[in-house]
């Protein structure tokens, strides 16, 4: 079960002075029997388009004076509990290049506490609450923290924010679920490991805060059609419910797998060398038994029983992640909260985009904004298909989807997890057409989350 809810956040108007006596869009907004809003916009004078309507597809809707806390309040805070039961909760910013979507997830005063953005504010509730949980624990390897992963996806590649940018690598899995692996470590002995995005341990806010003050350095920007330090990339942050034990399982889960990979590499090496050998090629070009060598079959099994033995261990490494799991007496392990900061919506080719030039872009930047647009129309998509309980839902329509994938599905179908979507928009009036198409967005994705709640009630 899935539970999806689509939130619009007007941000104030500029105080650049060429913005101050822009008129601002019209707007009206109704509450409907079912709860839900609908939200009507009419053109200005100059747009040549008919006012438009949603359906009652918003959830809520905030206006310019609404500051962060009254965002996380009414969008984040209700789900706490959820993620204290381990569940997953994600949420998106969705909007135009400097609509405020990174105001919205990240903030930039991170000392004023009503300025927070959702995800400062919700380590700092977390923290509190786990700080509370702990007080009765003396263990050191059973204390609830906060994991903290940070990477930003452009194209087809994720960096990791916590690892100096390390380039990863989205690929999916023989298990059907997607990984994020960094470069290839040769090691000594022909051990090979790959490392998952890092994950930082956080036992304080204040480690949490300076983290993701880091994390946040390292991150691009780039030219949009609205301004020149637009965030070009999607940026993923989750918080995990994490202990040291959990953590130390998972990365002994690492290591086995490194020492596995030389003795499988053998084993496949020592099968096809003796296969190989026990072969000749006729006139005709046909393969058959060469009668004068006999396959070392011992060899061929010793080296298996090796490969197996190795195999053995990584698994029993696996079991030992799910038992730290399982033993800890707090229900909230592994509970996650995604926030995902999704590069700004670009309409630049749009007959009916904003007559303001903007920056301009290079050919690489625009063809980023075709990627950009190209990765929200396949998480619109994902997003119809998981709420309206479609049987195939089309992850792999974009890296990010790909991504995204495990925190749609949560950390196992018992538990479940929920979703929001921030819409950011603009009243100025030449940004109507980029702030009617991202409610257009919103009105798809919040009318299938309408749906979809009915199903369930």
């Amino acid at each position: 079960m899935h539970q999806f809810n689509v939130f619009t956040r007007w941000r104030p108007l500029s105080t650049d002075n060429e913005q101050v006596t822009t008129p601002e869009i019209k707007r009206e907004h109704k509450k409907h029997d079912n709860s839900n809003i609908s939200m009507s916009i009419a053109p200005p004078i100059t747009e040549r388009q008919l006012p438009w309507k949603s359906k009652a597809a918003f959830t809520q809707i905030f206006e310019a004076s609404d500051n962060n806390k009254a965002i996380f309040d009414a969008v984040v805070a209700p789900t706490l509990p959820q993620v204290l039961a381990g569940q997953t909760c994600n949420f998106f910013a969705y909007g135009h290049s400097g609509s405020g979507k990174s105001h919205t997830i990240i903030g930039y005063d991170f000392d004023n506490s009503s300025e927070f953005g959702l995800c400062l504010s919700a380590a700092r509730e977390l923290s509190e609450t786990l700080e509370k949980l702990n007080a009765d624990n003396c263990d050191a390897s059973s204390r609830l923290g906060i994991g903290l992963r940070m990477y930003e996806l452009r194209k087809n590649t994720a960096f990791d924010l916590l690892n100096n940018h390390c380039k990863c690598h989205v690929r999916e899995g023989y298990d059907g679920q997607t990984h994020i692996r960094g470069e290839t470590e040769v090691l000594e002995g022909g051990r090979v490991r790959v490392r998952p995005i890092a994950t930082k341990a956080c036992w304080s806010f204040d480690d949490f805060r300076k983290e993701l003050l880091e994390g946040l350095k390292l991150r691009a920007t780039g030219t949009s059609t609205v301004h020149d330090q637009s965030s070009r990339t999607h940026a993923v942050l989750e918080l995990e419910i994490v202990t040291r034990a959990l953590l130390d399982a998972r990365e002994a889960v690492i290591e086995r797998q490194s020492e596995l990979v030389p003795v499988a590499k053998c084993a496949t090496d020592i099968y096809i060398e003796e296969n190989v050998k026990g072969l000749i090629q006729t006139p005709e070009g046909k393969l058959v038994p060469n009668p004068d060598y006999q396959i070392d079959q011992a060899s061929i099994d010793a080296a298996e029983a090796k490969k197996a033995e190795f195999e053995l261990s990584v698994q029993r490494a696996e079991n030992h992640v799910n038992e730290a799991l399982k033993s800890c007496r707090h229900s909230c392990l592994s509970g996650k909260l995604v926030f995902v900061d999704l590069a700004g919506s670009e309409y630049c080719h749009d007959k009916t985009a904003p007559s303001s030039p903007g920056p301009k872009q290079t050919p690489q930047e625009q063809q980023e904004a075709r990627q950009i647009n190209t990765d929200l129309l396949a998480l619109k998509e994902v997003i119809r298909a998981r709420v309206s309980n479609q049987s195939r839902i089309p992850f792999r329509s974009s890296p990010l989807t790909m991504v995204l994938r495990g925190h749609f599905l949560g950390n196992d179908d018992t538990k479940g997890s929920s979703s929001a979507m921030i819409l950011t928009v603009s009243p100025v009036s030449e940004h109507f057409a980029a702030t009617m198409n991202t409610l257009k967005y919103g009105n798809l994705v919040g009318v299938a989350g309408g749906d979809r709640k009915k199903i369930i009630r």
